[in-house]
């Protein structure tokens, strides 16, 4: 008797064990699953910005070259 307890201990804990394992992958999954959507998010605003740079520059390169000087004399700047 005493090996049949010993046997159903063991057995229990290697139950318990693989439970915790597949419970343990449905997490890997879902964590991998958010690592994706958040890598594609990244790469969107990385777009993004580098699209609003290049506007922000192009519209730079519109200005008049003494627009910056007589706005700084206007403000008081130099």
């Amino acid at each position: 008797m005493p090996n049949t307890t010993q046997i159903d201990k063991i057995t229990e804990r290697v139950e318990r064990l693989l439970l915790r394992y597949e419970e343990l992958q449905r997490t890997n999954a879902l964590l991998t699953a958010q690592v994706s959507a958040l890598a594609l998010e990244r790469d969107s605003l990385r777009s993004r910005l580098g699209a609003a740079r290049a506007r922000v520059d192009a519209l730079l390169e519109r200005l008049p070259e003494n627009a910056s000087h007589s706005q700084s004399a206007t403000t008081g700047g130099s």
